[in-house]
This record gives structure tokens, C-alpha cells and sequence, in this order.
């Protein structure tokens, strides 16, 4: 059976993806009573990045939000795989920390970021609503603009 959060993301034309494999010596995800944390999660799409670079440099503040966005698309799925398949058992979104790939002048980061933010209110309502932070970095791993890591209360 369907999640409450996966029909209204379907509804959205959102299709949650397998859970991508860790890149490195390190577990995607840990469930610690009843929290779970998520692992960095890069903008990964089939396995792929759709855009690289920095932001205010190679790419545009709208290519990031949408990167942000996938990141937030591949941190449900790794909850989706620690709560057995069920996303209705997603009582909170607690935090988010996210790190944006910036070129020197670029300080627009929480702009960014909004565009995973959103997402996590989008899916799990006022649920969804999170603690964050948003900073910007020269560069990320395999040139991705956006790295986002998420904490999860479930039931």
C-alpha cells in the first residue's frame, strides 16, 4: 500500500527513486531510537548529475533550486528504505543542513536551500516544517552543485 506523503508526492508528478548507494566507507542512513539520520545526499538522478559547477559561476540560482530539490527527492528515499517502505510513519523533518557549491560573490545560499525546504513541507506538511542550515562552499564531491543531509523523526 501507498503512503499518504508518496500519493500527495505522485500527485505532484514526484516519483520516489530507489535509494542511491553510499559513494564512499559509509552507511546512507542510521536509526537511533526513533530518529534517523540521512547521509549527504547529492542531486543524483538515475545515477547521474543533471549539473555541475558552482553557483553564480557555471550555473543559475534556478538550476540549484532544482538541485536542491533532487537532494531533498533522494533523502525521502533513503527514509522511505529506514521506515521499512511506509513514509507515513515520517512524524517530523527535524533538521536539514545543506551546502551549496558557490562562486566567490554568490551569498544567496538559503534561496537556494528553499527549494528542498519546500519540498519537505510540501510532502509531509507542517511535519515537514525544519530546523536548517545553508552554507556555501567552493566545491563539492564529483562537482555537484548542492549536498543536503537530513534528521527524521519516525514512529
Amino acid at each position: 500500500m501507498t503512503s499518504k506523503v508518496e500519493t500527495r508526492l505522485n500527485e505532484m508528478g514526484i516519483t520516489i527513486p530507489d535509494a542511491p548507494a553510499p559513494a564512499a566507507n559509509y552507511v546512507p542512513y542510521v536509526v537511533s531510537g526513533n530518529l534517523v539520520f540521512v547521509s549527504g545526499q547529492v542531486p543524483f538522478v538515475d545515477g547521474k548529475l543533471t549539473a555541475t559547477g558552482t553557483v553564480g559561476k557555471d550555473a543559475s540560482p534556478e538550476d540549484a533550486i532544482e538541485q536542491a530539490r533532487i537532494c531533498a527527492i533522494n533523502l525521502i528515499a533513503q527514509v522511505k528504505v529506514a521506515c521499512d517502505g511506509d513514509l507515513d510513519r515520517v512524524t517530523r523533518v527535524v533538521k536539514l543542513g545543506a551546502f551549496v557549491a558557490s562562486a566567490d560573490d554568490f551569498n544567496g545560499q538559503p534561496g537556494i536551500v528553499n527549494g528542498a525546504s519546500d519540498l519537505m513541507v510540501e510532502a509531509f506538511g507542517d511535519a515537514g516544517r525544519h530546523a536548517r542550515f545553508a552554507v556555501g562552499t567552493n566545491a563539492l564531491p564529483l562537482n555537484c552543485l548542492v549536498e543536503i543531509d537530513g534528521v527524521f523523526e519516525i514512529k
